[in-house]
């Protein structure tokens, strides 16, 4: 079931035609409750990550905060802001396509969603589908150098 729903995760990130390919879904029960994907150019507000629209999404159909008994596919390890989130809304499990040296903090740089003192710690599964999900980054950033994709244009998508 997680390459099922990573492939889930991986079309959401394809919505982003100018922005950072991260896709993000949350799944309670077997059901799909949240959906996310990057909208920090769109949106001018550095907050809307995948991982979090994805959580405003889930914690208002569970009409609460805490997202217990849930489990979140992302595409992209998530930040400290986003894996700062996840802890706070109590997922309980995590499934990361691929890892990122540059910001990652669900274990590349540091490790908040199992980090000892926290009061909650995420049960991690790394690296399904991450051929595909490091593909979506590499195709972007490609068509960004190449001028594809021009600046202007990503951040008005």
């Amino acid at each position: 079931m997680d390459e099922y729903y990573m492939n889930e995760a991986i079309k959401e990130a394809r919505v982003c035609t100018y922005e950072v390919p991260v896709g993000a879904i949350i799944v309670h029960e077997g059901k799909i409750i949240g959906r996310g994907h990057n909208l920090i150019e769109t949106t001018n507000d550095p907050t809307t990550h995948a991982e979090i629209n994805a959580i405003r999404q889930a914690s208002e159909y569970l009409n609460s905060w805490r997202l217990l008994n849930c489990t979140m596919y992302v595409t992209l390890e998530p930040c400290a802001m986003c894996a700062g989130a996840i802890v706070n809304s109590r997922i309980e499990r995590l499934v990361i396509g691929a890892m990122d040296d540059k910001r990652g903090c669900c274990g590349s740089i540091e490790d908040l969603v199992r980090h000892p003192k926290f009061n909650h710690r995420v049960n991690l599964t790394i690296g399904v589908l991450e051929k595909q999900s490091r593909q979506l980054l590499k195709d972007f950033f490609h068509k960004l150098r190449k001028g594809y994709i021009s600046k202007e244009e990503a951040i008005k998508d």
